[in-house]
This record gives structure tokens, sequence and C-alpha cells, in this order.
């Protein structure tokens, strides 16, 4: 047992969280740019190399594996799955199914349009909706290499769990009129399932990680220059006051300054990370995590477009308390996951 232990904090530490990454980028720091790692300057210069490459790496590797995996999901087998399945049944695989889906919140609103257009219960559509930029497979290994398993699993748990509340919440509130007439009367036009060979799931792989790779790849660098500016720059008494663990509405203050921004998990990471090492409480962090990929303005103003203003209130308002919720919960009870 103790073998297999070491060994699996040897692939943590070589795979995840690229400890020979990090030695090399301070090496880099101290040996070609002869700065001292111990200075604002040189400490923000590594920072951001390090995480950078590292976020980098990860993404194409995830994207890639993640995009093969849903190469056999298509929207048409997808909605013919979660067409035979009703009730809490479906809102949980449609949950599941959000997580396979390698999304920001703007891009998982377009399928959601056509789950809705093709009679899919509300609630499934909202369960998926939710899920999909909140708790992918990418965003449970990148959050396993920065903070380890136990907060990586929890965080996908929590997150799964609000899916599927707030879709029970929002089906059984008989919201249907709540959507805008053109989405429901769209045509529903299922294509012939093309079964695609190795090869062409490979291309497809490719293709998704040029695709999502040209829309992330500004937010990680302004995730990871933020981060840089928070580890290193910001007093940690100002970070203290304001979001601190002394400070009782520290959550509260989180989401709400979360919503306003839009980045996908990719993004957020590093800005968690760096409030991680000042000692921000983890439930604070993940719920500015979870309101930057789940409520951020754009996505709330593209579904603005789709449902009408009861619906979208109250879908704002689900996802925001249990967000909150979250946090105080993790804050409360962090101590077992650290």
């Amino acid at each position: 047992m103790e073998m297999f232990i070491k060994g699996f904090n040897s692939i943590m530490d070589i795979f995840f969280k690229m400890t020979w990454l990090n030695d090399l980028s301070g090496l880099i720091v101290q040996k070609l740019l002869r700065l001292d790692l111990a200075s604002q300057i040189g400490g923000s210069i590594q920072f951001f190399i390090f995480d950078t490459i590292k976020i980098f790496i990860l993404l194409t590797l995830l994207i890639y594996g993640i995009s093969y995996i849903q190469s056999y999901f298509p929207p048409e087998r997808t909605k013919k799955l979660l067409g035979n399945m009703k009730g809490i049944k479906g809102r949980i695989v449609g949950a599941l199914l959000g997580t396979i889906t390698p999304f920001c919140s703007c891009s998982s609103i377009p399928i959601f349009i056509g789950f809705t257009a093709s009679g899919l219960p509300l609630g499934t559509t909202f369960s998926f909706l939710i899920s999909s930029p909140l708790v992918d497979l990418g965003s449970f290994l990148l959050l396993m290499s920065f903070f380890g398993f136990k907060i990586a699993f929890v965080y996908v748990l929590v997150g799964l769990v609000l899916a599927v509340v707030g879709g029970g919440i929002i089906d059984h509130l008989n919201l249907e009129s709540q959507v805008e007439e053109y989405v429901r009367e769209m045509p529903d036009v299922d294509g012939e399932l093309e079964t695609m060979t190795k090869r062409k799931r490979h291309e497809f792989a490719k293709e998704q990680v040029k695709d999502i790779f040209k829309k992330v790849w500004p937010y990680v660098i302004i995730g990871v220059g933020i981060g840089a500016l928070i580890h290193n720059w910001i007093p940690q008494e100002l970070i203290e006051n304001l979001i601190g663990n002394n400070n009782k509405f520290a959550v509260l203050i989180s989401t709400i300054l979360g919503m306003p921004m839009y980045a996908d998990i990719f993004g957020t990471i590093p800005i968690a990370e760096a409030l991680f090492l000042k000692g921000v409480g983890i439930g604070t962090i993940l719920s500015f995590m979870m309101a930057v990929t789940a409520l951020s303005l754009p996505s709330v103003i593209m579904l603005s477009k789709v449902v009408k203003p009861k619906l979208l209130t109250i879908f704002v308002l689900i996802v925001g308390i249990g967000i909150i919720i979250i946090g105080y919960s993790f804050n409360f009870f962090g101590y077992m996951f650290i």
C-alpha cells in the first residue's frame, strides 16, 4: 500500500503538479534573467512562466482526451438518450453529460437551445446548462493538479448536486411558458448518425483542441497575470480584509465579484491558486470560480435572448444562492479537504 501511495504521489508530482517545471522556471528566472525569486518581480515572472506553460500543457492534453470521448456523444445521440429519461434520472444524466463537454457557459447555450427545441424537459436541459461550464473533466484534473484530489472531487460533486437540484427546482415550477416562442418553434432535425472511424475521432479531437485553444488562451494569460499580481504585489492585509476568513461576507463578495467576469475554468484557476497561497478560504475561492464559470455576465445576456425574464431571474437566483451555500459550507468544513 505504501508503495502504491508513493507511486501515485510521484505521478502527481510529474504529470499534474509538474514540480520539474516549477524548478525549471525558477532556474530560467535566476540564471537567464538574473532575478531573485524572493523579489516581487522575480517571483511574479516565475509564477507567470510556470502557470502559463503548465496550464497550456494540461489544456492541450485534457481537451484532446475529452473531445475524443465527446465524439461518441453527438447532439443527436445525446437528445435520443435524454429523451428516454424523465424526472431526476434525466436531470442526473443531463448533469453528467455536461461533464464531458469542454465548453464555457456561452458555448453551452446553443446546445441548450437544441435540447429545448427537441422537447426535452426543462429541468434536464438546465441541469446540463449548469454543469457544462462548471464541472467538466478538465476542471477536475486541473483542480487536482493545483489543490489535490479531495478538493477537486468535492468541487465536482457539489457542482453536480447544484446542477441536479437547480434543474429539479426549475422542473417543478412548470416554467415551460417562460422559454421564448421561437425556441419551441425551431424545427428539430435529426440527421443520420455518422459512425466515426478512429482516424475521424482523432481529427475531431485535434480540431477541438485548436478551436478551444483559440478561444481560451487570452483568458489563461489574463488569469495567470492576475494571479501573479495577487501573489506578489497585492498586500496580504488587503486581501484578508476584503475576502479573508475574518470577513463574514467573504463568500458573498467573491460571488458578486465573479459574476461580471467572463472566463472558463482554465482562466480562473491561476487566480484561485494565488488566493489560496494568500490564505483565502477554499469556499470563498470556489464561490468565485463557480460564479465566473456559471453566471458570467455575457452568458446571462445570451441566455436572456432564449428565456423570459422570470425564468432568467429564477435561474440566476438558484445558481447564485447555491454557490453561496456551497462556499460557506466549504469554509466551515474546509479543514477536512486540505
